[in-house]
């Protein structure tokens, strides 16, 4: 089976250090195997996400020589595959419309009663999960504005028991309630993060997925996901975070080290990947 890796920004802002460090983590996986390296816009926020940022990352990509193979994937190209899958979910009761706004959840998640927590804080309390099928029909006859969102018991109840394999932690049984009822389908959008990727890597054949380890918790949504629809699951490589000497990420804010302030600087490509193996060897083996 061929090597079949992927990196996949979102064109928020500017290609970063700690976004190279990435990108050549799963470049140079498939390059060493004869594998296939494919970059990936992961762009479904449209409010946020920027056509020029996108045209600089692939620039800075070319820059640094980590040449991709084949088409360039455009997420916002591609809302009717994440459409159709979301209605194959939504015909095994898997999802179900979430009227509340932030406020609502805010104020739930504050409320004086025992919150049940995730990895990014406060779980859905599952407001919307219990509106009676007229009630929903009402609200989004009025219109009313909503996303969608995934029922996470009632899909590991078809799932059944799943594991997925990471090679530095081996294999990680599958916790399908860890985000409870995520986010499958934005307000604005038929998809979400979740629903995009998981979609993505089935329809590119991705066989290795590279990406930080504070993605983890999200693996074991895509892996649910790929066991309810029948997809064949990649192995998965999470690596630690770049970050400065005091412990702090690299993020987009970081004008300064961006791989295109670097390049007008006057650094050269080995010069800016001699700085990511710096940070990098104070990284820990493992995550």
């Amino acid at each position: 089976m061929t090597l079949v890796t992927r990196f996949a920004p979102s064109p928020t802002g500017e290609l970063h250090l700690g976004s190279a460090y990435s990108a050549r983590i799963a470049w140079r996986r498939a390059r060493e195997e004869g594998g296939t390296f494919l970059v990936r816009i992961e762009d479904i926020d449209i409010r946020r996400c920027r056509r020029e940022y996108e045209t600089a990352m692939l620039a800075d990509l070319q820059w640094l020589g980590l040449a991709w193979d084949g088409e360039v994937r455009r997420q916002s190209d591609h809302f009717a595959d994440y459409g159709r899958v979301l209605d194959q979910l939504d015909a095994r009761g898997l999802v179900y419309p979430c009227f509340c706004t932030r406020a609502d959840i805010a104020a739930s998640a504050s409320a004086p009663h025992p919150v049940a927590m995730g990895p990014d804080g406060p779980l859905y309390p599952g407001t919307c999960r219990h509106l009676s099928g007229e009630e929903r029909r009402r609200r989004l006859s009025a219109g009313i504005e909503h996303c969608m969102r995934f029922h996470a018991e009632r899909a590991a109840e078809q799932a059944g028991p799943y594991s997925f394999f990471d090679e530095g932690l081996g294999r990680i049984d599958g916790q399908p309630l860890l985000m409870g009822d995520f986010v499958i389908a934005r307000k604005d959008t038929p998809t979400s993060y979740h629903l995009s990727v998981t979609v993505d890597d089935h329809l590119q054949d991705v066989t290795l997925v590279t990406r930080g380890i504070d993605l983890l918790p999200s693996t074991h949504v895509h892996a649910l996901l790929q066991k309810l629809l029948g997809y064949a699951a990649p192995q998965y490589a999470h690596h630690p975070l770049l970050t400065d000497a005091s412990g702090r990420r690299f993020a987009k804010r970081d004008r300064d080290l961006t791989i295109r302030s670097l390049r007008e600087s006057g650094r050269t490509p080995d010069e800016v990947f001699e700085m990511i193996d710096g940070w990098s060897c104070a990284l820990p083996a493992k995550a």
